[in-house]
């Protein structure tokens, strides 16, 4: 990666067709009339930064919501006037019923090097019963588009843990994601959160044993396949894992542009208004989108930073747990293969993660 200091940039596209029926992001099925001038206060936004000095970018992520729902060239100017180091990683999340060769095409004139294409699942009535709309056939159409225009990488994310989904759906949507040759999978175990169509319905709650098996069969075959993994629910082949998630492990500074996004500069951590008719207004009148903020304090950040880096490959210092803890925890940490004085996870602790960082010293 390049000598410059690792900077992150997170644009915020708030726009969807449809909601998801676990998601809880800032994101609206409503507001399309609004997608030409929330994309002119987007560059607005990060003009005015750039002009106050914002750091130049390694990482840049475009996320949403669903940003291939916005115009491909108006999107691809916006992330081209970001300043980025010249190795910079430019990821763009993408619907796979959107994904063309020639949107590719102009994600790549903008500088975007990987796209994160929303899989969750390669079965019809699982992706019904997530309220996911697009057409699992897309999926493969959009990875030869990817490969068309030789983007060099690409993530394929998925969810496990429906109640419609069985083992047998879980591992065809394992061997299907991995029969198109991903160099990245991320692999979620569904969470329930408040507010979200989901939520209100206790019968389509995710089961933690069902959960725990459909873990252990997409890491094994993963694994099998040489992709290895680097943090609880990612994995990658060498030299595809994802630097902007990285990054945000490691508790390093991002920057957030757009409604809701979120930003971090040495344990100072703020987000902007949640609306993009109220962001889109208060850019245009020259007022701060910030919303709210909060700085943690050093016993903070260190909990937070072991929290985080305890879930990757990285490890944490064998001293961030007592000696008798760490006798408690066979089994579920073991010693770092390359640093003899830091412990990692094993399949079975990253099962666990939550609930062992509870036991920081």
């Amino acid at each position: 990666m390049s000598s410059v200091e690792p900077f992150g940039v997170y644009l915020h596209i708030p726009f969807c067709a449809s909601k998801c029926d676990y998601c809880a992001f800032a994101t609206w099925t409503d507001r399309a009339h609004l997608v030409e001038s929330y994309l002119d206060a987007l560059s607005t936004e990060i003009t005015r930064a750039v002009e106050s000095g914002l750091p130049v970018a390694t990482t840049v992520f475009v996320g949403g919501g669903t940003p291939t729902l916005v115009p491909a060239e108006r999107l691809a100017e916006v992330i081209g006037s970001i300043p980025v180091a010249d190795d910079a990683e430019v990821t763009v999340e993408c619907n796979p019923d959107d994904v063309t060769a020639e949107m590719l095409r102009s994600f790549r004139d903008g500088g975007v090097n990987r796209v994160s294409i929303g899989v969750q699942s390669m079965s019809a009535h699982v992706l019904t019963s997530l309220g996911r709309t697009h057409d699992r056939d897309n999926v493969a159409r959009a990875v030869d588009a990817v490969r068309e225009v030789a983007l060099p990488t690409f993530n394929l994310d998925l969810i496990y843990g429906a109640a419609a989904e069985s083992i047998d759906d879980w591992t065809a949507t394992v061997e299907e994601a991995l029969a198109l040759d991903p160099p990245h999978i991320s692999a979620y175990g569904l969470t329930v959160e408040p507010g979200t169509a989901l939520a209100s319905e206790p019968e389509r709650h995710p089961d933690d044993d069902d959960q725990a098996d459909k873990y252990e069969i997409v890491d094994e075959r993963l694994a099998a396949d040489g992709l290895v993994n680097y943090e609880v629910s990612n994995w990658a082949r060498p030299g595809h894992e994802s630097a902007h998630n990285f990054l945000y492990w490691r508790q390093q500074d991002y920057r957030g542009f757009g409604c809701a996004a979120h930003s971090h500069d040495s344990g100072r951590r703020w987000w902007n208004v949640r609306t993009p008719d109220r962001y889109i207004d208060m850019i245009g009148r020259d007022e701060s989108v910030e919303a709210s903020s909060e700085t943690l304090d050093a016993d903070a950040r260190l909990f937070e930073r072991r929290q985080l880096l305890l879930r990757t490959r990285d490890g944490i210092p064998s001293n961030s747990f007592t000696p008798a803890t760490l006798e408690l925890l066979d089994g579920l940490v073991e010693p770092h293969p390359n640093r003899p004085d830091h412990v990692v996870l094993t399949r079975g602790g990253r099962l666990m993660a939550n609930e062992i960082s509870m036991r920081f010293a």
